[in-house]
């Protein structure tokens, strides 16, 4: 949960949702940060995350947002960048009942997760670059003709240029007009789905 999520977020908020950003790392407090140029200390953290506790945490934000009066708890959508993107898909497949909308960024490890993804009920808008070596072009279209397959309601954009990471500005990965456009898809796509 770094300055860039909490960015994130705040302009999800300014959109007029009602926007949680998780620490998903919480339980490696204090070593639960790593700056955008310490990629193996990254992986280790993301290494330590649990598929069954994280939805467990996920599940536990959204029943903190169902208890305000001002969220319609019919409504919730989910986005993450890599490993957040990764845990939106597997949300929308473990809590197909609370997820009315999922936008995963370059989620490395969605692939891996399609055996779930039947169980999918919300629509998905997944983001990805297509010069990602950690995502390679052909899991990205193994994930869209599975999804294509299973009839799930699904949006797949492949940014040409653009690398892992290319929606964060704090990262040399970073590309302007692909991000630029992801946010203005991933608008329209809340929009449409959240209200």
């Amino acid at each position: 949960l770094n300055q860039h999520i909490e960015d994130v977020t705040r302009r999800i908020a300014a959109e007029g949702y009602v926007a949680l950003a998780p620490d998903m790392y919480w339980r490696s407090l204090p070593e639960n940060k790593v700056g955008y140029d310490e990629l193996p200390k990254a992986i280790g953290l993301m290494q330590k995350v649990n598929d069954a506790k994280a939805v467990q945490d996920i599940s536990s934000a959204i029943d903190a947002l169902a208890k305000r009066p001002n969220v319609n708890a019919a409504k919730v959508g989910v986005t993450g960048f890599c490993m957040g993107g990764r845990l939106s898909f597997l949300a929308a497949a473990e809590l197909p009942d609370r997820i009315a909308a999922a936008a995963p960024f370059y989620g490395g490890g969605i692939a891996g997760l399609l055996p779930k993804a039947d169980k999918i009920r919300a629509p998905l808008y997944l983001f990805f670059g297509e010069k990602d070596a950690f995502i390679p072009v052909d899991q990205v279209k193994a994930i869209d003709a599975k999804l294509r397959e299973l009839k799930k309601p699904h949006t797949l954009k492949n940014y040409t240029g653009a690398d892992h990471g290319f929606f964060c500005n704090d990262r040399v990965s970073y590309n302007a007009t692909a991000a630029a456009d992801a946010w203005k898809e991933l608008l329209a796509f809340f929009r449409k789905h959240l209200g």
